[in-house]
């Protein structure tokens, strides 16, 4: 499977998601309005295949700084706080699930969260 497919489909198996370009990538949104997580293929020459997802306060720094060859800081909405997530680098595909659950964690609300923790 791509991992445009695999972002996909982890991304769409949460709780009131969809799905449309938004400056030219794959963008996942929370009931249409928030964005949690963008998918970016070579964004402005930066050779990287990769995720921008929103993340809880302090994860940014904290992956960065310990595994900076799969997380970076991203442009645009780096400042916010959010992290980059390598795609092309072999990062495990568990890691890269926990950063979308936790991109729509950050941003889903409440109830909605609870939703997709139990599953539903």
């Amino acid at each position: 499977m791509e991992p445009l497919d695999r972002v996909r489909e982890l991304c769409l198996t949460l709780p009131e998601v969809t799905e449309r370009l938004s400056h030219g990538s794959p963008t996942w949104f929370v009931r249409g309005k928030k964005t949690f997580v963008m998918c970016l293929d070579n964004h402005h020459d930066d050779g990287r295949l990769a995720l921008w997802c929103a993340a809880p306060p302090g994860m940014q720094d904290a992956l960065v700084a310990g595994e900076p060859e799969h997380y970076f800081v991203p442009p645009y909405v780096g400042h916010r706080g959010w992290i980059g997530v390598r795609l092309d680098r072999g990062l495990d595909w568990n890691e890269i699930a926990g950063a979308i659950e936790d991109a729509y964690a950050t941003v889903a609300p409440k109830s909605l969260v609870e939703r997709a923790r139990a599953g539903q």
